[in-house]
């Protein structure tokens, strides 16, 4: 990535073999961008606030950082819902009340918007098929997850090829809650309970999340352990806000690879 990108880290793409296409999972970090405080300064949301050239001006630097044409990235109005869409082509403006996108397109690069929410990352590499995931609190606990994988089986994935990466969030340590808001998140989404730095009730979604793949039969969970609320690399709501928001990105390259490992890559500002 050049002088005037963003700072991004890609988790690298998913195994690559005869038949399957090459996944590519991008998260970002508040470095690299243009936004003046309190959204410095890669924030990529354009609902929190920020000057709306800044955040255009950003999202191009995402674009071509990760090498696609800016028309190829798609944007969700989020809403805290279990509404799931398919696209199958660019559209011009934000997918409109959803919380999860699904596509079978190679090229097209689907983005979740987050500042301590999960950002759930999914592919089957082999059926072709990928989905980005806004994995709140709210939308964890009525069923988002649980959506997105019936539409992605409809579209021809299987549970065990399904990798899936769980990005930067609010971890249990610190996200503390009402014992009434534990208790019943808990129910809906069991593991999730956890007891913060603090000694005070907590929540994990992402291990809730993390163990309702599993017992959906996901072949592979990797979870990226760091959290918003405590690293000041990243955008936190519960931390300060108004703040920006951390871009988690997947898409498929439009071709078809041999077998082997592509390389994971950092791409950083200077």
């Amino acid at each position: 990535m050049n002088g005037r990108s963003g700072s991004t880290t890609a988790t690298g793409p998913v195994c690559s073999a005869p038949g399957r296409v090459t996944v590519r999972r991008v998260v970002t970090t508040r470095a690299g961008g243009v936004s003046q405080p309190p959204y410095d300064s890669f924030n990529l949301g354009d609902h929190v606030g920020d000057d709306p050239a800044a955040v255009a001006a950003n999202r191009r630097r995402l674009a071509e950082g990760i090498g696609l044409p800016p028309a190829s990235l798609v944007w969700m109005e989020q809403i805290h819902s279990r509404n799931v869409s398919v696209v199958d082509g660019p559209v011009a403006e934000a997918v409109p009340a959803t919380d999860a996108m699904v596509t079978a397109t190679p090229g097209l690069a689907l983005v979740v918007l987050t500042a301590d929410c999960v950002p759930v990352l999914l592919a089957d590499d082999e059926a072709g098929v990928v989905a980005a995931v806004h994995a709140g609190r709210v939308g964890a606990r009525i069923g988002i997850v649980g959506e997105v994988l019936r539409t992605m089986i409809g579209l021809g994935a299987r549970p065990e090829r399904i990798g899936a990466l769980l990005g930067p969030a609010a971890s249990g340590e610190r996200y503390e809650v009402p014992a009434v808001m534990q208790q019943d998140v808990e129910a809906h989404l069991p593991g999730s309970a956890c007891t913060t730095v603090a000694n005070t009730p907590g929540l994990d979604i992402r291990e809730g999340i993390r163990r309702q793949l599993l017992a959906a039969g996901v072949g592979a969970v990797a979870v990226d352990p760091r959290c918003t609320i405590a690293d000041p690399t990243l955008f936190s709501h519960r931390r300060g806000a108004p703040t920006g928001r951390l871009a988690s990105v997947i898409w498929m390259e439009g071709l078809r690879v041999g077998p082997g490992f592509a390389d994971a890559v950092t791409l950083t500002s200077h």
